[in-house]
Formats: C-alpha cells, structure tokens, sequence
C-alpha cells in the first residue's frame, strides 16, 4: 500500500479526485466539483472502461486488496450505473482499513 497519510473520508475523496481527473484528462478534464454524491455516469459521463482504469488507479494507490471489480461485480447493474464517489469512498476506507487492521499482530 502506497497510501502515507491516514486513511479519512476527505482524504479518500481527494485521491479519488485527482484519479478522476487523470482518467477524464483524455476527455477534457474534469469540469465539475466531485462530492461524495457525484456520480460516475450520470454527472461524470463515465463508462464502464473508465471504472477499470479507477480500478487499477485505486490498486495501485492503496494495494490489491482494494479490489474495485469484485465490488461492482456483487452490485446490480443499476446499482453500477448509479455509484456515487461516496460509496466508492466508504468501499475504500473500508477495504483498506481492514486490510491493514488484519496485517497488525
């Protein structure tokens, strides 16, 4: 894991951030703020490919077992078309805090 500060809402949500504005960086940027009700699809315009791309993003960033497609995988479709950042957020607070409470002995 790569992250080095601790692992708060506000500092998932400003990772996810700049990760979204890489990824939309091809598209023309990112043109709006990102809150955590901010959409993938709808307000976001992103398609599933730009998610695997925020999934390696969020691999690389805070280890393998931040894994973004078996999440989505247990999702409904509607479910997926309309994640929110902050679902995303608590995924990741919760996937990486538990992964590193499960390392400590």
């Amino acid at each position: 894991m790569t992250a080095t500060h601790p692992l708060t809402e506000a500092s998932v949500l400003a990772d996810i951030t700049a990760m979204l504005a890489r990824v939309l960086d091809e598209y023309g940027g990112l043109d709006i703020d990102v809150t955590p009700d901010t959409t993938f699809h709808e307000d976001l315009g992103m398609e599933s490919i730009d998610l695997v791309e925020i999934g390696a993003l969020l691999a690389e960033r805070y280890g393998e077992h931040v894994n973004l497609a078996e999440f989505l995988a247990e999702k409904e479709l509607d479910d997926v078309i309309g994640l929110r950042i902050g679902t995303l957020v608590d995924f990741v607070l919760a996937t990486a805090t538990g992964a590193a409470a499960g390392t400590e002995g």
